[in-house]
């Protein structure tokens, strides 16, 4: 599990943000969102223009260098604070948990593609280090010694240079850094909006409806709309060869994709990546009620809150949801002006159950 995050001189955030998933509180509620002392569900709110959006591009950026996955390359640009002096790095730190023994690893970079050097410490001792000016760097993982990190040329992390090619001793340390390298391949950020765009995981060359249907889910996902109110009839129909989507009407069927509603169109996006998340490590989904009922966000908040392996962060505006029917004090984030705190953190009272978030955090309670 991530436990902490922090970023320096990345796009909005001048100076170090610094995101703590590692300090839950002592409630007694909604358990279940907390793995390990860890906040394992979240919903972060902000002004726009705050950098919630930064944040999850700030978090997704070990993806670009650590794997062969999709990225949003376009997202990345400008890459540094514009406020800093131009050639200053951007600078980022992940704290890991894998079954009792920490990982952290630190890097720096010039820009989304080249890295200056990387650091990697599992279990408080450092194991990997290498600067990419200087060509300089040892590792200390068994079975992984003697491999020449410099002679690699290449701006490859080597970090993903030892996974392709140290034949690692099982012990602590190293299931510690596969469980690591395992939980960056299962990194998943992707957008609700009118498009399926995505970073990290394994997305697959299958359009949303295509995957819905070869996934055997055209019935849970008609039934998963009508519990939304949705009130559709879906059927699979041969198209020009090819299995689509089709909405039954008492007369006719019509394609599925041509007459539905921009929010039907995101809650079809979030549903098609739904079905996947129980593999995915780490989510992040940026906005992903802009076109929702409150009724629906709440509905796909509880919809998250159910997996049990998946460690989940969503951002939105909607105040609605804040409530301790749905999550907790401590997993509610204010992110502002550079720091992100849990609701907990930014008021003397003491936080109950029965404590009303939303009208306190309208009046402004938590905002100090």
């Amino acid at each position: 599990m991530l436990t902490k995050f922090s970023v320096e001189n990345f796009k909005a955030f001048p100076g170090k943000l610094t995101l703590d998933l590692g300090r839950s509180g002592n409630y007694e509620f909604n358990t279940e969102v907390i793995r390990n002392g860890v906040v394992d569900k979240a919903v972060l709110y902000g002004f726009n223009g705050s950098g919630k959006s930064a944040l999850g591009l700030a978090l997704f950026d070990i993806t670009i260098h650590l794997t062969d996955w999709t990225w949003i390359r376009e997202s990345y640009e400008p890459y540094h604070n514009l406020d800093n002096p131009a050639g200053q790095p951007v600078a980022f730190a992940y704290s890991f948990l894998f079954d009792g023994t920490e990982v952290v690893y630190r890097y720096e970079k010039s820009d989304a593609e080249t890295l200056l050097s990387e650091t990697l410490l599992i279990g408080g001792r450092e194991v990997l280090r290498y600067d990419f000016l200087t060509h300089a760097g040892y590792v200390g993982l068994e079975g992984a010694e003697t491999l020449d990190l410099a002679a690699e040329d290449s701006q490859i992390s080597r970090v993903k240079y030892v996974r392709r090619n140290g034949i690692l001793r099982a012990n602590r340390e190293t299931e510690a850094f596969k469980s690591f390298i395992d939980f960056v391949d299962r990194m998943l950020l992707f957008y609700s909006l009118d498009k399926n765009k995505y970073q990290g995981f394994k997305g697959g060359s299958d359009s949303v409806g295509a995957s819905i249907i070869k996934a055997g889910k055209t019935k849970e996902f008609e039934a998963f709309l009508q519990e939304n109110n949705i009130r559709i009839r879906l059927e699979e129909k041969d198209v020009d060869g090819e299995k689509k989507l089709v909405a039954r009407y008492q007369n006719r069927d019509f394609p599925f994709f041509r007459i539905i509603s921009t929010g039907t169109k995101a809650l079809t996006i979030f549903y098609y990546w739904y079905i996947k998340m129980e593999e995915a490590s780490f989510v992040f989904m940026d906005e992903f009620d802009a076109f929702y009922h409150f009724e629906l966000a709440e509905s796909v908040v509880k919809t998250v809150r159910r997996l049990p392996g998946t460690q989940v962060i969503l951002t939105t505006h909607n105040t609605d949801l804040l409530s301790n029917d749905l999550l907790r004090p401590d997993c509610f984030f204010w992110l502002d002006e550079g720091r992100i705190s849990p609701l907990c953190d930014l008021t003397e009272k003491e936080l109950r159950r029965a404590h009303n978030l939303q009208k306190m955090f309208k009046a402004g309670a938590f905002r100090g």
